[in-house]
């Protein structure tokens, strides 16, 4: 198989010229050919932008979105009827700002599942969905992985 290779381009105008604490950390993330753009800014501790994406956030939001990824694949292999996955991950960033890293990701996976799937398969699954995520394994960061299983009744479509 070809190596995969994965561009990105940022965009910044503005001036350092008056110091650290006047410039604008805003920019503009692309991926081509993806026609989305991204409105980026640092960290608020960091003199950023609440109210955009940061760095730190991306990194997170990258593990998580890598093992839903992951997670839905090896459950479609095994006919496991997933209806719904939702996680609210958190990366801790180390106390030592100097020398700051993303030290610890938690993903906490809410796994919807048909009536009728065994939730110690769906565990398993998770934890295969781990070991094959690529940013996971690409991090030095720790990526710790704990769901629940969720059975779910599912309804039947409209008209039925």
């Amino acid at each position: 198989m070809p190596r995969l290779t994965h561009t990105a381009r940022l965009e910044w105008d503005g001036s350092t010229g008056e110091g650290y604490r006047a410039y604008s950390r805003a920019h503009t993330g692309t991926a081509p050919p993806a026609g989305a753009s991204l409105r980026l800014s640092a960290d608020p501790h960091f003199r950023g932008d609440a109210a955009l994406l940061n760095p730190e956030q991306l990194v997170v939001l990258a593990a998580s979105s890598c093992q839903l990824l992951a997670f839905l694949s090896v459950a479609a292999r095994k006919h496991v009827d997933v209806v719904r996955y939702t996680d609210d991950a958190t990366g801790h960033l180390s106390a030592d700002l100097r020398h700051a890293r993303i030290e610890r990701i938690e993903l906490n996976p809410v796994v919807h599942v048909a009536a009728g799937t065994a939730e110690d398969l769906v565990l398993r699954l998770v934890e295969q969905a781990h070991e094959e995520c690529y940013i996971a394994r690409s991090l030095t960061s720790e990526v710790t992985v704990r769901a629940t299983v969720r059975v779910t009744r599912r309804c039947p479509p409209p008209g039925h």
